[in-house]
């Protein structure tokens, strides 16, 4: 399904998205990256905030780091400081890299068991599919940060994978 290449090279466009939409909210004043967008977790800040807490839940599934103190429901509200939640974004994209730098390629052919606040249950599925999901998910939540920001005037760069190349 997947390869080690194939997540040093998504982990590259974690860290290179999330300082392209970080500068750009950077743009904003607070009033601004919290208001209410009618997004899945409402505002600007509140999505950035769930994009981080999820990628702490599985990263804390992937390698054992720490698992984030809230839930899902509450993970819009993670970090309320915008420094803060910046330095743990930076924090946890190099925790990211650093991760998928080093991974054996044996990891990825297992599968992984948890417990799922999000449906209540263990589950158990492949690791290449839930890294895959990781990375989607990351993608799928910034293109709503994307949206908002040019909504609110701002100008985030370019956002396809294939340009990862020609802007780093």
């Amino acid at each position: 399904m997947i390869d080690t290449q194939y997540l040093k090279t998504m982990a590259r466009y974690n860290r290179w998205q999330n300082e392209n939409l970080y500068s750009a909210a950077d743009q904003l004043d607070d009033d601004a990256r919290r208001l209410d967008r009618g997004a899945f977790f409402g505002s600007i800040h509140g999505t950035l905030c769930h994009i981080l807490w999820a990628d702490q839940i599985w990263m804390h599934r992937f390698s054992g780091s720490p698992k984030p103190l809230m839930s899902n429901a509450d993970s819009h509200h993670m970090i309320e400081d915008w420094q803060a939640l910046k330095q743990a974004r930076t924090a946890m994209d190099q925790m990211i890299q650093e991760w998928s730098d080093g991974l054996d390629p044996a990891w990825l052919t297992g599968d992984l068991s948890w417990y799922s606040g999000a449906v209540k249950r263990d589950m158990t599925e492949s690791k290449a599919l839930l890294v895959t999901h990781m990375f989607n998910h990351q993608t799928h939540h910034r293109g709503q940060v994307h949206a908002m920001l040019t909504a609110a005037g701002t100008r985030p760069e370019d956002t396809d994978l294939m340009l990862i190349g020609q802007v780093q």
